[in-house]
């Protein structure tokens, strides 16, 4: 092994020769391909409340994960305990899904071309004083904002991720992953009405070396403040069928959720997408170009390797309109002769990888982002997005809106609160009508749920007018 084989041989106290016998233990009783995912979790966490510091933990967590394919079957087996005896087990377990004569590997594993998308560490040298003065700052900030402000909650964690990849295919990969992220919660309220509440947080594949830059925690202080303060002059959200503004950044968690697990393979495979046996037919606007790239370098939803030990790549989905292709995992890949995309993902050793997004965004249009404001006689512009449903067999979505403004000739006005977006992912891409030149993508704090996995993902979009959604509310 090399220099970094030699590091993850320390960490996991492993050797080549071992990943050889495991592999062929895996397929001793048949199967097409076999991999091992080993895996080093070092996290931090601390918490606080009402400016009190009410938690702050530390912890480890080592793995692997042993994974058997057999045609359309999979077996899956995992140990939290590296020794000979133990991972044997688990091998010999995820072994017996497969089926006819056993295969023994042949070809010795041989080291990938690294990547550098974020920088590789074997710690975070920050203590926990450094970490608790973080989130104290925010605290401070949030409540100095505005004399409203009468609660905060401001919570920091960091982790680095060592992962091992070996394949029955001989390939050895190597990553270690960082990642950090703040969050802030701040609740305001006036003349005794209801609490009104405000949140913002970012961060990425880095250390706490992060928020010394720009984005601060006091710039995350104040955005969660300014969300809560602005929702008390809000007015109950209008109902009904309207043309509706999407601002850059976060909102495209809709993009994400309505469009980007459609189009993810395993789903393609069985048949169950809206997007099922789609591609090359128009399924958006000509306006609309979709990307999902896992090489953007700091990013939350960047790695140099994919959990199954491919590099990630960008990704076309959709090109002017048109489908080009699905996200693609090892397994969907194997049974339909697509080409890999660098898209297996998996919370941890405990779970086997399917495949899922990365960092997924529409690109920047030609439209002045006020211009496409000012082409809305009367309308919504929605700014932040909380939480979503979508129902991936037909495309079906509810999305509510955190914070959202009125267009009245071509301006916006009064805020409102209360607003949900309800349609069909495919079709209502077919009604982008203005692509702004403002393509942002969010802070870093997307998490992405599928099949009782969590994954970090980055989500972006630039403004974007469409001409026809329904709009849930209470108003008039």
């Amino acid at each position: 092994m090399g220099f970094h084989g030699s590091f993850f041989a320390r960490k996991f106290g492993i050797t080549e020769r071992d990943l050889e016998a495991y592999l062929s233990e895996a397929l001793g009783s048949g199967g097409d391909y076999a991999d091992l995912y080993f895996e080093y979790l070092a996290t931090s966490m601390v918490g606080i409340d009402e400016a009190i510091v009410k938690s702050a933990t530390q912890g480890v967590s080592l793995g692997v994960g042993v994974r058997v394919i057999s045609g359309e079957r999979t077996g899956y087996a995992y140990c939290d305990d590296l020794a000979p005896e133990k991972i044997r087990k688990a091998a010999r377990t995820a072994a017996c899904i497969a089926a006819g004569p056993s295969r023994v590997l042949k070809t010795g594993l041989r080291e990938e071309v690294r990547r550098d998308l974020y920088p590789v560490v074997d710690g975070d040298g920050a203590g926990l004083a450094e970490r608790i003065e973080l989130v104290k700052r925010a605290d401070a900030a949030a409540r100095a904002f505005d004399r409203r402000i009468f609660q905060v909650q401001s919570a920091y964690a960091d982790s680095v991720r060592h992962i091992l990849v070996a394949t029955s295919d001989g390939a050895l990969n190597f990553d270690a992953q960082p990642m950090v992220r703040l969050n802030v919660f701040a609740l305001a309220r006036e003349d005794g009405g209801a609490p009104q509440r405000g949140y913002s947080g970012g961060g990425g594949r880095s250390g706490i070396e992060f928020f010394q830059g720009e984005k601060t925690p006091e710039y995350f202080a104040a955005e969660a403040a300014r969300q809560a303060i602005v929702q008390l002059s809000a007015e109950p959200a209008p109902a009904g069928e309207m043309t509706v503004v999407l601002g850059p950044g976060w909102p495209g968690i809709l993009l994400h959720e309505a469009v980007g697990h459609g189009l993810e393979a395993d789903f393609n495979r069985k048949r169950v997408s809206a997007f099922s046996d789609r591609v090359g037919e128009r399924v958006a606007s000509p306006l609309v170009t979709v990307v999902d790239d896992g090489t953007l370098r700091n990013r939350r939803g960047s790695l140099n390797v994919d959990d199954e030990g491919f590099p990630t790549q960008r990704n076309v989905l959709i090109e002017n309109g048109i489908l080009r292709g699905y996200m693609q995992d090892r397994l969907s890949s194997r049974l339909t002769g697509a080409a890999p995309t660098g898209s297996g993902r998996r919370e941890s050793y405990q779970h086997f990888p399917m495949p899922r997004m990365t960092n997924t965004f529409m690109l920047a249009g030609e439209s002045d982002p006020e211009e496409i404001i000012g082409s809305v006689s009367k309308g919504l512009y929605c700014s932040m997005f909380g939480g979503g449903q979508v129902d991936i067999t037909s495309g079906n979505f509810v999305f509510s809106a955190t914070e959202s403004y009125l267009i009245e000739d071509g301006k916006l006005t009064r805020p409102v609160r209360g607003a949900s977006l309800i349609g069909n992912g495919p079709e209502t891409l077919k009604y982008v009508s203005m692509v702004g030149s403002d393509l942002r993508l969010d802070e870093g704090v997307g998490i992405c749920g599928k099949e009782g996995q969590s994954v970090p993902v980055g989500v972006g979009i630039p403004t974007i007018k469409l001409d026809r959604v329904t709009v849930g509310g209470t108003g008039r």
